[in-house]
C-alpha cells in the first residue's frame, strides 16, 4: 500500500512539477502573455475613442502604458508556480521566490503608478507622484535584498558541498514537501481563477456596485496567496521538527513564517507603510539566513 502511494504520489508530481511541465508551461505564459497584452492595448484604444465602456472607471483602461500591467500579471502566476516547483528542492530558494514575487507586484505597481503621475502639480502635493516615488525606493531596495540573500544561500551551498552531510534534508522529507508543492498546484490554480474571474465579473458586468467595493487591483490573487503561504509554511515548519533537531534550522525556518506573515499583513496597508513592511519582511529574512549561515559555520566542525 504505501509502494503504490508513493507511485501515486510520484507520478503526480512528475506531471505537475517536473522540468519538462516547467518548460512547458513557461512557453504557454509567454504565449498568454502577449496576446493579454495586446487585448489590454485594444481596450484602451477602444476606450479612448469611445467604442468601449466599463461600468468601472478604471485607471488601467485610461493609459497605454497600463497595458504593461496585464503581462506582468502572467509572468506573475508562472512565478507561483516556480515558487511551488522549487519547494522540494529547497526550502531557501522556496523562500527566495516568495521575495521575488513580491519585488513583481511591486514593479507591476510600478507601470500602475507611471500611468497615474501628475506632472503638472507640486511633486510632493501629489498622492500618485509620492506613492511612485515610495515604490521605485523600494523596489531598488528589495532588488539588492534578494540579491543579498541568494548571495548568501550560495555560499552556504559551496560550504555543503565539502564533505558535510545535509542531515536535515532527509529523503523523507524532501518526499513530504513533493506532496505538499502537488496539493498547492490545484489550489493555488483554483484560487487564481475564483480571484480573477471575480473580478472581471465586478468590472464587465456588474452595474450596481461602487468602486470602492472592488479589491485594489495590485492585491487580487496575492492577498490570499501569501495567506495559505503562511498555511502551508507553518505545517512543513511543524513537518521539519520531526526530521531534525537542529536548532539553527528551526530559528530560520520559523524566521521565514514571520517574514511571509510580515509581507501578508503589508497587503492591509497602503502608501509608505506598505513599503516598510515588505522592505522589513525581506530584511529579516536576509538577516536570519546570514546568523544562520554564521551559527552553521561554528556548529558544522563539531557536526563531523
Amino acid at each position: 500500500m504505501n509502494k503504490q502511494t508513493s507511485v501515486f504520489w510520484g507520478n503526480l508530481y512528475q506531471r505537475l512539477l517536473s522540468e519538462k511541465m516547467k518548460e512547458r508551461s513557461e512557453k504557454v505564459i509567454i504565449i498568454i502573455a502577449i496576446i493579454g497584452f495586446f487585448i489590454h492595448l485594444s481596450l484602451i484604444i477602444l476606450n479612448k475613442i469611445g467604442l468601449f465602456e466599463s461600468t468601472y472607471s478604471s485607471s488601467l483602461l485610461d493609459n497605454p502604458i497600463a497595458s504593461i500591467y496585464t503581462p506582468f500579471s502572467f509572468i506573475l502566476v508562472y512565478e507561483v508556480y516556480l515558487l511551488v516547483y522549487f519547494l522540494p528542492k529547497s526550502i531557501t530558494i522556496y523562500i527566495g521566490k516568495q521575495y521575488e514575487i513580491i519585488l513583481l507586484v511591486l514593479i507591476r505597481r510600478l507601470f500602475k503608478d507611471l500611468s497615474q503621475l501628475d506632472l503638472e502639480s507640486s511633486w510632493f502635493s501629489s498622492k500618485d507622484d509620492l506613492q511612485f516615488t515610495y515604490d521605485i525606493g523600494a523596489s531598488l531596495i528589495i532588488f539588492s535584498l534578494i540579491f543579498i540573500f541568494y548571495y548568501l544561500n550560495g555560499k552556504r551551498a559551496s560550504v555543503q558541498k565539502g564533505e558535510i552531510p545535509q542531515r536535515e534534508q532527509t529523503q523523507k522529507f524532501i518526499e513530504t514537501k513533493k506532496r505538499f508543492a502537488v496539493l498547492l498546484i490545484p489550489v493555488l490554480f483554483g484560487l487564481a481563477v475564483y480571484s480573477f474571474g471575480d473580478y472581471f465579473y465586478q468590472v464587465f458586468f456588474t452595474a450596481s456596485h461602487s468602486i470602492d467595493s472592488i479589491k485594489d487591483t495590485n492585491n487580487i490573487f496575492f492577498d490570499e496567496f501569501f495567506t495559505i503561504l503562511i498555511l502551508s509554511d507553518v505545517l512543513l515548519l511543524l513537518v521539519s521538527y520531526t526530521h531534525t533537531s537542529s536548532f539553527r534550522s528551526v530559528i530560520r525556518n520559523s524566521g521565514f513564517v514571520i517574514s511571509t506573515i510580515l509581507i501578508k499583513i503589508s497587503f492591509s496597508t497602503d502608501g509608505i507603510l506598505n513599503d516598510i513592511l515588505v522592505v522589513s519582511a525581506i530584511t529579516f529574512g536576509v538577516l536570519i539566513l546570514w546568523i544562520h549561515n554564521f551559527y552553521e559555520k561554528i556548529e558544522l566542525p563539531n557536526e563531523i
